[in-house]
This record gives structure tokens, C-alpha cells and sequence, in this order.
């Protein structure tokens, strides 16, 4: 059993037991936080495809730890004009373990 669901404008396959990376959320370490933005489910070969989201489907999972994720750097430049500008970000990053899909 498996499920699509919508978090932070990305989508993400998940099943029970796995471990993702997913933009920030407000809930501290430890705690557990339910999705609810469920686009599929697949159950044993049954697909239930939601018109957006499915009714009454909702993914639970436990929040492990908050990080940062990779530096990344961007060098901007113009030529002959003594342009130079290094800009740096790294993204906000919560580590979850899904705990059960309930379809």
C-alpha cells in the first residue's frame, strides 16, 4: 500500500515505514503531524485517484528532527561591466517517518 500526497507544492510517493525530506514544518521534533492533501492511494492493485484529493484519506507521520540542507551557491556576473554578485541559500528541511495511511 502506498499513497501521493501534496506537502509544501512538491509530491511525494510514500509508504508505511519510510523515511522523507520535506520543506519545514511548525511541529517540534517528536511530535506527529497528519497530512491530508492525499492524491492517491494505491491498495493492493485498488487505485483510489482523488478529483483533487481523495475524501477521508490522510497519512500520519512522526517528525524525527529539523535540518538544513545543502549549501547552495549562485556567482552572477556581467562582463566589462565589474559586476560581481555570490549569492548563498540553504532550505529548511524536517526529516518524517510515516507511521500508517489511512484510506
Amino acid at each position: 500500500m502506498y499513497a501521493v500526497l501534496e506537502t509544501g507544492g512538491k509530491q511525494y510517493r510514500v509508504k508505511s515505514g519510510d523515511k522523507f525530506e520535506i520543506e519545514r514544518l511548525n511541529v517540534e521534533a517528536g511530535q506527529s503531524v497528519t497530512f491530508d492533501k492525499i492524491l492517491l492511494i494505491n491498495q493492493d492493485g485498488n487505485f483510489k485517484v482523488g478529483t483533487p484529493t481523495v475524501e477521508s484519506a490522510t497519512v500520519v507521520a512522526d517528525v524525527l528532527l529539523h535540518k538544513k540542507g545543502p549549501k547552495v551557491t549562485t556567482f552572477k556576473m556581467r562582463r566589462r561591466k565589474g559586476y560581481q554578485k555570490t549569492i548563498g541559500h540553504r532550505q529548511q528541511l524536517t526529516l518524517v517517518q510515516v507511521k500508517e495511511i489511512n484510506a
